[in-house]
């Protein structure tokens, strides 16, 4: 006789797949990439232009602060959006349950039926489920919201400015104690070393290709350098 209990369960699902990570994963990543993207964009940007280290090092400190406060904003506005409707579901669905039982049986019934199971199958499944949580049954199989998925705003949205300060200050730090000589081309450099090293981390971290995901952040964050690098050379102080 099996003794796989329901904690075991769940923490054998938690080691094997990736799936319970998408929430945090997606606003860390999100956070850190855009952090080291567009600060020192901007940070080599004012570089070109011929702009002193102390206008540099504001201009790097500036967009830290406020790169860090819209990206907590805006993933928290994102993810309450999202939560709200999950909220509304959830609402229309137990409305539904306390106004016709039945036909909600019978929908739940279909699903599983339509998954391939037999018809009087599906009844019994269905019946035993909703007589359990018949809520959290419509939940998770007619609407697909599920524990892993469920939108947490305060958690996006601190991940997302924690991540973008970790990220951005980093090239700041730099800026403050390296030299002007070849200052641009340092913090750039190394710049696109953690960003390939983030799209590599973050790929392992949800079970992808670590190549693929170091390269594509390497591209996108010299793309982005190299734009503000010809905006300040064309507006150069000098």
């Amino acid at each position: 006789m099996s003794h796989f209990t329901e904690e075991m369960l769940d923490e054998h699902l938690a080691d094997k797949h990736y799936s319970h990570r998408m929430g945090w994963l997606r606003a860390a990543v999100l956070g850190a990439n855009d952090g080291i993207i567009s600060v020192v964009s901007i940070l080599v940007g004012v570089i070109a232009a011929g702009t002193d280290k102390d206008h540099i090092i504001l201009v790097g400190t500036a967009a830290l602060v406020a790169g860090a406060l819209s990206m907590a904003a805006g993933e928290y506005v994102s993810v309450s959006s999202q939560s709200d409707t999950e909220k509304a579901d959830l609402e229309i669905e137990r409305q539904a349950l306390e106004d016709d039982w039945e036909t909600e049986h019978a929908e739940l019934a279909m699903i599983y039926q339509q998954r391939g199971v037999s018809p009087e199958t599906a009844d019994q499944v269905a019946k035993e489920l909703m007589e359990h949580d018949a809520l959290g049954a419509h939940a998770k199989d007619e609407l697909g919201l599920s524990e892993i998925h469920t939108a947490r705003p305060l958690q996006a949205a601190f991940a997302s400015a924690a991540s973008f300060v970790s990220g951005a200050g980093i090239p700041v730090i730099l800026v403050s104690i390296l030299p002007m000589q070849n200052l641009g081309y340092i913090v750039a450099a190394s710049s696109l070393v953690l960003l390939a090293l983030l799209g590599a981390i973050a790929a392992k971290t949800g079970g992808a290709n670590m190549m693929k995901g170091g390269v594509r952040m390497l591209v996108w964050g010299a793309l982005a350098m190299a734009l503000t690098t010809y905006v300040g050379l064309m507006f150069g102080a000098g």
